[in-house]
Formats: structure tokens, sequence, C-alpha cells
């Protein structure tokens, strides 16, 4: 099994004299720029010189970094300026993140050109796990805007001797199909539900890609067994967000988790509850800090990803952590008289049906009367209700609720998903 490419990358990143680097080399880099990185924000950011006022100036170990406290979402709605730790005119690149809930100021992340280059190596040396030189990539993502998450795709897959082709998101899945076929697309490049959407309406005899690249949300397991059947191709599996710089780790072709981008990120993961590291092994809440960015450095930014360090090394073979694919947000876990309802758990449940191309679930009411609302889209059925509603029902904590389904037939896509999302009772985002 070959080794993933991110290894002989950070390499050249931290010790360019090396063929290999133990594991001490990497955590004595990382505890090296995390100094940097506590004395940058300490010097340029208002929010870190109060946020980490009274603690240790530097860390002699990466233990120590528990010690200082987190940075939360809602922190950087707040004020965002707080963070930022260069002069305005070197920002290249400010993205505005709508929040989740049903009110709230946006996130808004800024980056300097430098750091949209770190992003853009990452995004060549990850694509190069699943693709080759000369191979032809359709970006199923927005690419229009300098800077954006399409765009520095293009320019990795270009630095790495890919041909890009950028499409944008999917506003007419057939005319993507058409487009994947002029152009003989090697691989597909976007988010879960569309990708899905075009595999549900692909004929035999059509272009098959060889390999496909799901990104910018969850990613069900359903979902991704569907598209290696119907196209037996290999499908990846990206993590990444915003506040990371776009990319965070990719799969190697074991598919057991993210190797991940740790010359310039610092991962942990924390007890949800008690912000206590947990056990390699140990389920819990995925926290990053960055070790090489300028623009608007964050420190144990907490990310509401559930995930766990998989104990051992990959069957590729590896040196680096394997970060367990993420099982959800805990914000979409409700608790429902003794039972957790898991958003997750819709997913794999429904996303096997038939002609399902995506859905919303929303809980409301008060204890004991909640109601569930469910609304899909579907490519046909006449029985789609008491389909969606059999399969409801073998999803735990979902019997006793008052059901509510609304199946759309034939949707008109416009390009912008479904969002799906769990209300707790109160009918707040939860």
């Amino acid at each position: 099994m070959p080794l993933t490419p991110l290894d002989p990358w950070i390499i050249r990143k931290i010790a360019a004299n090396q063929l290999e680097l133990p594991l001490s080399a990497l955590e004595s880099w990382q505890i090296s720029k995390l100094n940097e990185t506590l004395a940058m924000v300490r010097a340029k950011s208002p929010f870190y010189r109060k946020h980490f006022a009274g603690l240790p100036a530097s860390l002699t170990s990466l233990d120590e970094l528990s010690q200082f406290p987190f940075t939360t979402p809602e922190d950087v709605r707040r004020s965002p300026l707080q963070f930022v730790c260069v002069s305005q005119d070197e920002i290249q690149r400010v993205v505005t993140l709508q929040s989740s809930g049903t009110t709230g100021e946006p996130k808004r992340i800024y980056f300097t050109a430098d750091d949209q280059d770190l992003t853009i190596d990452f995004f060549g040396v990850g694509m190069s796990t699943m693709i080759t030189p000369g191979e032809k990539v359709l970006i199923l993502l927005p690419w229009e805007t300098p800077g954006s998450v399409g765009d520095l795709l293009r320019l990795g897959l270009q630095e790495m001797g890919a041909v890009p082709l950028p499409y944008g998101p999917v506003r007419s899945p057939l005319h993507a199909l058409e487009t994947m076929q002029d152009q003989q697309a090697d691989c597909l490049v976007g988010s879960p539900t569309q990708v899905l959407g075009l595999a549900r309406r692909w004929k035999p005899g059509m272009q098959k890609p060889r390999s496909i690249l799901l990104s910018t949300d969850y990613v069900p397991a359903a979902i991704v067994d569907f598209l290696k059947k119907t196209w037996e191709c290999e499908v990846y599996n990206h993590y990444g967000a915003t506040e990371m710089g776009l990319g965070g780790g990719v799969e190697c072709s074991d598919h057991l988790g993210y190797h991940l981008r740790e010359a310039d990120l610092y991962f942990e993961v924390i007890d949800p509850v008690s912000g206590a590291p947990v056990q390699p092994g140990e389920y819990g809440e995925v926290v990053f800090s960055t070790l090489t960015r300028r623009g608007m450095p964050l420190i144990r930014y907490r990310m509401g990803d559930r995930s766990r360090f998989v104990p051992g090394q990959c069957r590729c073979g590896t040196w680096l952590k394997t970060l367990e694919k993420v099982r959800g947000r805990y914000s979409g876990f409700v608790a429902v008289g003794d039972q957790l309802l898991k958003l997750p758990d819709f997913d794999e449940a429904l996303f096997p049906l038939p002609g399902l191309l995506n859905f919303t679930v929303t809980l409301s009411g008060e204890p004991g009367t909640e109601t569930l609302r469910i609304e899909t889209q579907m490519l046909s059925g006449d029985e789609t209700g008491q389909l969606v509603r059999s399969t409801l029902e073998t999803i735990p904590g979902v019997n006793g609720l008052d059901i509510q389904i609304h199946c759309q037939q034939n949707p008109n896509e416009t390009g912008s998903l479904l969002k799906r999302v769990i209300f707790d009772k109160r009918g707040q985002n939860a």
C-alpha cells in the first residue's frame, strides 16, 4: 500500500535534509511553532493578550498546551478583528461564515497571501493521494472568486501537474454529467449530496470517475457505498474547515481516517464536557491550533466535531496520526427521553433509500410532545412517504415521536444544498 504523500511533504517542510523523520522531530517542530504563535498573538492580538493573561510565556512540551483556555466559534463571531495579527493591507481574503443557528452574527476569517499559499501547497499534495500528473479533475466547488476554496484547489492541482476543470456548485446535474463526459474527467471533487445527485442520474456507458474526493460536509458512509457501487471507483474523504485554512487532513487508500496536516496544524481530542484531553482511541471533540498562520492565528479552537485518534500505525506505514472519520457534530445530538437522537443515524438510514437526494430533519416541541419533521428531495417514487416512515422507525429515539413527512419529487435543484439540521425541543438550534 503506498505511503500517504503527506509524510515526505512534511519532512520537506520541517527538515529538508532528511529522508526520514522521527516523531520526536515533528513534536519539536510543533512546540517551536506553537511558541512562536503564542508570542505573536500575545503581542498582536487583543483577544489573546487578555485570554492568556497570567499563563506561561512558552511551552516545553505539547502536554502543557492543555492549560491554555479554548477559543470558541462564539469568540470569533463576537470580535473577529481582535484575532487579526497583521495590518489590514496584508489581508488578502476575508471569508464570511453565516451562523448555523436561527440568530447570530456571522463569523469572519482573515487570511494573508502567505496563509493561502500554505493551503494551495496542501491541496496539491493531498490530491496526489488519489490522482497523478496529467489527470483531469472536475471541481464542483465555488471557484470564481480569487482565494475561494475551488480557486485554491485549482492552483494546487496546477502545481502538482494535474488538469483542473473548474465547474462550481451543481445547478444542473445533467449538465454536470455532460461536462464530466465531454471533458473525460478522471476525478470529481465536491460535496457529498451534490456528487450523490450526479450518481443517481448517471447511466451506464457514460464517463465514470476513477476517484472522488468528498469535502465541505459530513460524509455519510451510505453515500460513499453508493458511489463506490455505482462508479466502481475510490472515494476519499477530506477533513477541513474555513477556520483551519480550509485543509486539515485527507484519507490514504486504506480509508481508516484522515492523515493530518501536522506541520501547519496541531490537533487534540478532548472531553466535550470537562475539556480534558482524552486517551488515544477514546472519542471526543476535535480541537486544533494553527502553527504557521499569520493573518488570524487560532489557538485551541473547538470544532464541535466528534472523532478520535485511531490507535496504532496505519497500514500505509505513515508515522502521522490518523484521525478517524468525523462521526457528526455534538450539536447534532439531542436527548429525547432516555434516548439520544443523532443526525448521523438519519444519514445512514435515509441515504440508502432509492432516489433520495437530500433531506432536512427538524425536532421541535416540548419534552414528551416533540414533533419530528422530515423533508426529503427524491428523484421519484410513489410510495416514498411510507418508505421514509418505515425507515425512520428503525432509528433509535424516533419511536414515540409525532412524525411529519414531506417529500418533494423531481426537484429543480439550484445548487444550494439543503441544510440537514436537528433543532432542540425549544426550537433553538442545537
